[in-house]
């Protein structure tokens, strides 16, 4: 019950974040095309003398590839040393240095590199990039206006070494971005496990303990039936009859009962022969708590009957509120009160805050089972708890079980 609704939690949670993070590398992808954009047309036409039209084009063309690379990564690269190309053509021979491209065209290569690296697989980029080295190393040597590859050496060695300290950033980011991902799926679901698993063990005890207190039920069923001849005078032969139809009947469902549920019993536990708990021992887990150093208050309303399975999930609940209370807030006093509001018996443990520090003895870290296992048990009696911090310090824990008219 609980696995399949934090799964849908972390369903919805995943499909938010894949929802919106088209969002943020369009964003990306934007700015840098938008502010690179001016830059490459302007320095190209005005402080390297490039035809307008021609850095126009090259400057639409590489910044055009950054956005068009999150859909279209093939077409987008192939726009990109499209416009490498021409930049590089319509650069005249005495540009400098900086041939066969600017600094902001080397700058937007650079970029669109890395948004494939951060954007696809590591396989895309690890084509993508040398090709785009190639591209370089063939324009400088296939230049139409005859100049020396050494001119565009300058290029050739820093393209290479920027790019590949931004991408060498890029994938270790990404993959530490994985592996934090990793690690909160992996923390997500061992305490789905946890949870899962604290409910089993609780229901598994409670199976038991429901068993036990219907065996003995139909015992006596069986028992009083069988004697019935023996203890009431004058029984007619069909009242006889009836009576050992009762008795037949509690022993076929006994057995049927002992088969259901014998897997659950633990053959390495030793046999509990004591009387299944109630609300009549309340009184002994109060003075446990007082030697062990909670003062308890109980309040019970007097002459409460309840069925028996409502009074061991009772029991079981301020047993182990009573056990939170000695391990989180040593010395606290606690109040443990029994009523009923029309059909329910209300069941409420309240505590200060602690007098001295707690020694816990779980390891730190630890999830707990036992508000799992109280709300499973006021669940499977029909009831419901309700448990949290006390706004003047302490902790409330407040279970409504249903009981009718039982007895």
């Amino acid at each position: 019950m609980i696995r399949p609704v934090l799964e849908r939690a972390r369903l919805r949670v995943q499909s938010f974040r894949s929802g919106h993070s088209w969002l943020f590398w369009w964003l990306v992808a934007g700015f840098f095309a938008l502010g690179l954009l001016p830059l490459n047309v302007a320095l190209a036409a005005e402080e390297f003398d490039v035809w307008p039209l021609a850095a126009f084009v090259a400057g639409i063309a590489q910044s055009t590839a950054l956005v068009l690379l999150l859909v279209r990564p093939k077409a987008a690269t192939a726009l990109q040393f499209l416009g490498v190309v021409v930049l590089a053509m319509a650069l005249p021979p005495d540009s400098g240095s900086t041939w066969p491209l600017t600094v902001t065209g080397l700058v937007t290569l650079i970029v669109h590199v890395a948004l494939l690296a951060a954007r696809y697989p590591s396989q895309v980029v690890l084509v993508v990039w040398p090709l785009s080295v190639f591209v370089l190393v063939l324009v400088v040597l296939v230049d139409p206006r005859g100049r020396s590859p050494a001119d565009g050496l300058g290029v050739l060695l820093l393209y290479p070494i920027f790019s590949a300290i931004v991408l060498g950033a890029v994938l270790l980011v990404r993959r530490w971005r994985e592996i934090g991902r990793e690690l909160a799926d992996a923390r997500h679901d061992v305490e789905v496990e946890q949870s899962q698993r604290a409910v089993a063990e609780e229901r598994t005890r409670i199976a038991r303990e429901l068993h036990d207190v219907v065996a003995h039920s139909m015992s006596v069923i069986h028992m009083q039936a069988t004697s019935a001849s023996y203890r009431i005078e004058g029984l007619g032969p069909e009242a006889r009859a009836e009576f050992g139809q009762i008795a037949a009947g509690a022993r076929a469902t006994l057995r049927e009962l002992r088969q259901l549920l014998a897997v659950l019993r633990d053959d390495a536990a030793d046999a509990e022969l004591s009387p299944v708990p109630g609300l009549g021992r309340l009184a002994e887990l109060v003075e446990s708590a007082d030697r062990a150093g909670v003062p308890v208050e109980l309040r019970q309303e007097e002459g409460v009957v309840v069925p028996e399975s409502v009074g061991l999930a009772a029991y079981r609940i301020v047993q182990e509120s009573l056990s939170n209370v000695i391990r989180h807030a040593p010395g606290a006093r606690a109040t443990v009160v029994l009523g009923t509001d029309g059909p329910d018996l209300i069941v409420s443990v309240v505590n200060e805050a602690a007098t001295r520090p707690a020694h816990p003895m779980e390891a730190p870290g630890r999830a707990g089972h036992g508000l799992a296992g109280m709300r499973e048990r006021a669940r499977l009696v029909g009831g419901t708890l309700d448990a949290g911090a006390r706004p003047e310090g302490g902790y409330r824990v407040t279970a409504r079980l249903p009981i009718g008219g039982q007895g």
